[in-house]
Order: structure tokens, then sequence, then C-alpha cells
């Protein structure tokens, strides 16, 4: 049975991507990478497993993308969004004098990346019909 796939599959996937980027470092100071760094000696029970749990997100996140993209795909996905992020500076949608932009827009280039990787099966399943071996249900 294959269930559907639309836009609501896309923003939990996207949101997961987001949680485990941001929370691993972002430019506001509160990621685990802040944590962890601020005092390196200390290191506690919470500092592990928080760092184990951020591991198997990324472990999940980037076996997902990197089987249904590959490594070409990841860097024309990359280039594609990069070119994008550029043009919003560019066009001065987004400010380029600002290092806090710069810096969410280089989260939001991983993240972007690999919500694509995540989703990239479903989608080609669904423009031309063909299954993954990983989605076809064994009897």
């Amino acid at each position: 049975m294959v269930r559907r796939f639309g836009w609501d599959s896309v923003a939990l996937r996207f949101a997961l991507a987001f949680a485990v980027v941001t929370a691993t470092w972002n430019p506001t100071g509160g990621s685990f990478w802040h944590w962890a760094t601020s005092d390196p000696l200390a290191f506690t029970p919470a500092k592990g497993i928080g760092g184990v749990i951020l591991l198997i997100g990324w472990v999940v996140l980037l076996r997902a993308t990197l089987r249904s993209l590959g490594g070409i795909g990841i860097l024309l996905a990359g280039a594609l969004f990069a070119f994008l992020f550029w043009g919003l500076l560019y066009w001065g949608v987004l400010p380029g004098d600002s290092l806090p932009v710069l810096q969410w827009l280089g989260v939001m280039l991983i993240v972007a990346i690999l919500t694509v990787g995540v989703c990239w099966s479903h989608i080609r399943r669904r423009l031309s019909g063909q299954y993954d071996m990983d989605d076809v249900d064994s009897p």
C-alpha cells in the first residue's frame, strides 16, 4: 500500500531537516554546538544523549539524501538553491551585508538539500511512475 505524498509530507520532512540542522548549529547561539563548546571539559550525560540523538537524525537524513539523489544530485540541488539564494541577495530581497542573514541562508541551504533528498524518491515516483526498490511492498 502506497500512502499519499503531498505538501503536508514535504512540510513534515522540511520540519525534520530544519529541526536537526538548527539544533546542531544556528546563528542565534542556542544550539548543541554552542552548548557543547561553551565548556568542553564539562561533558555530561545530557550532552552525550543530545549528541547521539542529533547524530541519529543526521544519519537518517544524510543516508536518505545520498540514496535518493546521489553525489551528483546533491551537487545539483546545492547549486540550484545557492543560485536561488544568491538571487534573493542580488535582487535586494534580502540584505547581503548582514552576517546573520548570510548564516541563515547557509543553514537553509543545507535544510533545502536535505528536504529535497528525503522527498525525491516520492517526487520521482509521482513524475515517472517508477518505484524505487525500497518502495515496493514485499509479499
